[in-house]
């Protein structure tokens, strides 16, 4: 077994609510890493080159397991580079925090902040569900995307805390990203039956915790949580933003043009 992935389950294991669940989770952790990918030699410093990079390398990790674990587990077969790089955009689950574009540094920032607080919670709870491969990723990832979040915080507070400029740079990116934070959240049937028959935890009950947390950091940076008056969804359907046709054909270019090539 390849360090990073989760062991195989047998045929008379498959179970396709747990793949579709963990697909979701995988589909988060790539769209991410991708879209921080971007920041590659264009970061605002270099120290901040590596770091977003790192990031991103942890990312790809994550998804790397959970999509070779549901390809196992709907029966498929598929391995992490089928479900990369051979699906269409509507067949992608992620939330649309994801892959909102990069916009400025403190977007990025403010997308970071929504997006580790939650999936540390969301992570220390998978691992303590029932499926024991799956709790053992958690723990592990809960534990990297402590550092991701550790970085979302300290720029959360510098920029708030900066110039004028920074400050109200962080305060639009935000207001930018906050209609999209509540989507990490839903519960829908899918969760209800994973959640009703304890086999994975359900996010919903984790937003007071989320929300307590994130204030936290965003008062300490001497700004205010947004309060915004819609809320973006569609994501876990595979509706997505328009930005995230281009992401995913850059994502699937080199496989589209040499299919099957191997290096």
């Amino acid at each position: 077994m390849r360090p990073g992935t989760l062991p195989d389950v047998p045929p008379s294991a498959a179970h396709p609510d747990l793949a579709r669940y963990v697909t979701r989770l995988g589909d988060d952790a790539l769209v991410l890493g991708q879209r921080l990918c971007q920041w590659i030699t264009r970061a605002p410093t270099i120290d901040e080159d590596l770091a977003l990079s790192n990031i991103a390398l942890d990312l790809i990790g994550h998804a790397r397991a959970l999509l070779a674990r549901a390809g196992r587990l709907d029966g498929t077969g598929r391995t992490e580079d089928d479900f990369a790089y051979t699906r269409s955009e509507r067949e992608f689950t992620n939330a649309l925090l994801t892959e909102l574009p990069n916009g400025d540094f403190a977007v990025t920032v403010a997308r970071q902040l929504a997006y580790t607080h939650f999936a540390v919670l969301h992570y220390e709870s998978l691992a303590h569900c029932a499926d024991p491969e799956l709790a053992a990723f958690g723990a592990r990832a809960a534990k990297e995307v402590a550092f991701h979040r550790l970085h979302a915080d300290r720029w959360t507070v510098t920029l708030g805390r900066g110039t004028a400029e920074s400050a109200r740079r962080m305060r639009h990116a935000l207001e930018r990203v906050w209609p999209y934070a509540g989507e990490l959240f839903e519960e829908d049937d899918l969760l209800r039956r994973l959640a009703a028959s304890g086999t994975v935890p359900s996010p919903a009950p984790l937003r007071d915790t989320w929300l307590g947390r994130v204030t936290g950091v965003v008062t300490e940076a001497g700004l205010a949580v947004p309060a915004p008056t819609w809320s973006a969804t569609g994501g876990r359907a595979g509706l997505h933003t328009e930005e995230f046709g281009p992401l995913i054909a850059e994502l699937q270019s080199v496989r589209r043009q040499f299919p099957g090539g191997t290096w």
